[in-house]
């Protein structure tokens, strides 16, 4: 199935979940500091493992970073 995440296409198994995705991102050790929003709609992070994809999902994922 086809996802868009951040602006790029995914190719992402079928049942994929926003928890998979953020596990596949660099730099984001156990979801700390990130938000997710699906369709413009913030993501609970206790919902991540339940929310599954579907093909043309759009999400943006945003990760805080520290510094001054």
């Amino acid at each position: 199935m086809q996802v868009m995440v951040n602006g790029q296409q995914q190719e992402l198994r079928p049942g994929a979940t926003v928890a998979s995705v953020v596990r596949s991102l660099p730099g984001a050790p156990e979801g700390r500091g990130i938000a997710v929003a699906r369709g413009g709609e913030v993501i609970p992070r206790s919902a991540w493992q339940s929310t599954k994809l579907r093909d043309g999902d759009q999400l943006e994922v945003v990760v805080a970073v520290q510094g001054g």
